[in-house]
């Protein structure tokens, strides 16, 4: 039996699919299923229980000898919340649980944690665990993944079998309900839809053109492989970077919204909101040689790749993964 949460959202309900198509059905899916939006994500998939977030420990601690893997994807993931009590409680709190429980029933655990740990990147986007009294995240959001990552490597008492996974900027099928929060290259489709243009930020920094900021993004199903690896490789606990290692413009993200389109570029800029505008990286680019010692060789696909897949098979007829 594998545990999953945030079975429902984004990354989580992708994972399910993939575990489906590679036969897996024994399947706890976990989450707070009252929310509407996220029925969609879960329709049609093959699971063997349904269990609310809330729920979750007491039927742990029930059913635990059935348990053979947790992969913990579930976490409050919106970057301009910043009432610290919600990020204390589901993403530091929960995690720090999940990590007990494990250790006591004996089970191995995959958890997502986040490249917002970096901050603005001023000392590098390294996972060396050497590195992290040095980082310095932009918002509460970050704050938390910073802290159960730190909280990981203190801890003495370790399931057998760990990893923690700072996402990079993740995009794929399956976020339509993030709204706000869904990634760059969703608003970018819906704007091209409606407008026939792409608005995206101006820079607020010296020295970095507008439509210049950088980042890593890396698409779902590279995520979903990454997941799938460490299920079945037992390597010593660590924590990995996962992104593609390639830090691509948002401007080019744009183009390639564009072409996947078949519309010329029409890229316009606004303002960047003044609520994000001191907390906004101008940069992440991940570096991937710990995962790849670790054993994993699959290439990931490139932002045309992924972008050109997302559009045709998801967007373009509002279908799931």
């Amino acid at each position: 039996m594998i545990v999953i949460t945030g079975a429902a959202g984004f990354i989580g309900s992708c994972f399910v699919s993939f575990l489906n198509q590679k036969g897996y059905t024994d399947l706890v899916l976990v989450d707070d299923f009252s929310v509407a939006e996220k029925t969609a994500n879960v329709s049609g998939k093959f699971f063997s229980q349904q269990v609310h977030r809330e729920a979750f420990f007491p039927w742990m601690e029930e059913n635990h000898h059935l348990i053979q893997f947790v992969f913990h994807l579930g976490a409050r993931t919106d970057t301009t919340e910043f009432d610290t009590a919600v990020f204390e409680k589901w993403n530091t709190g929960y995690s720090q649980k999940m990590w007990e429980y494990c250790c006591r029933y004996g089970i191995a655990l995959v958890y997502a944690s986040s490249a917002a740990v970096y901050g603005g990147g001023e000392h590098g986007y390294s996972d060396n665990h050497s590195l992290m009294p040095r980082l310095s995240p932009l918002n509460p959001y970050g704050d938390s993944k910073y802290a159960f990552d730190s909280w990981v490597l203190s801890q003495k008492d370790k399931p057998y079998h760990w990893a923690g996974l700072r996402f990079f900027n993740v995009y794929g099928p399956n976020e339509y309900h993030k709204k706000r929060m869904a990634s760059v290259v969703l608003h970018a489709y819906n704007q091209l839809q409606e407008k026939g243009s792409i608005t995206l930020f101006r820079s607020h920094k010296e020295g970095i053109a507008d439509g210049e900021q950088r980042r890593d993004f890396i698409y779902v199903e590279d995520i979903c492989k990454v997941l799938y690896f460490l299920l079945h490789h037992r390597n010593s606990g660590a924590i990995y970077n996962l992104g593609t290692g390639t830090a691509e413009t948002f401007y080019e993200l744009a183009r390639q919204v564009c072409l996947s389109c078949g519309n010329e570029p029409r890229i316009q800029f606004i303002d960047t909101p003044a609520d994000i505008r001191d907390k906004y990286q101008y940069y992440t680019c991940a570096e991937m040689d710990k995962l790849r010692q670790a054993g994993y060789t699959e290439p990931f696909m490139s932002l045309a790749q992924g972008v050109q897949q997302y559009i045709s098979k998801y967007l373009c007829t509002h279908t799931y993964y």
